[in-house]
């Protein structure tokens, strides 16, 4: 069993940093500096038998809290991604508005 996400598109500079993100239909730009961790994800319980030739991409993800927004002008959302490494894939885990109440929380 494992978490119900969102997948959503990240567009990243040359540096692999986000700059943008498509949640929805609506593009959001990241506005203020990125925050990444490492953490280790749980293959076992979402793969029946890990493949030998997978390497450590395959158990660690990327961790990703951004703060994006619809326009210059909008206020900021605070976002909660996780990137699988060996697959490519960005998952929204959660978005919480200024205010600290929860707009989505899909984990």
């Amino acid at each position: 069993m494992g978490f119900l996400t969102e997948s959503v598109e990240v567009d990243c500079g040359a540096d692999g940093v986000p700059v943008a993100v498509h949640w929805r239909g609506r593009g959001y730009r990241v506005a203020q500096e990125p925050v990444r961790w490492y953490e280790r994800r749980a293959w076992w319980a979402e793969d029946a038998r890990l493949p030998a030739d997978r390497g450590t991409g395959a158990v660690d993800q990327q961790m990703w809290r951004i703060q994006v927004q619809l326009t210059v002008r909008s206020e900021l959302l605070t976002l909660e991604l996780a990137h699988t490494l060996d697959t490519g894939r960005w998952r929204l885990l959660a978005a919480t508005s200024p205010s600290g109440a929860q707009v989505v929380r899909c984990a």
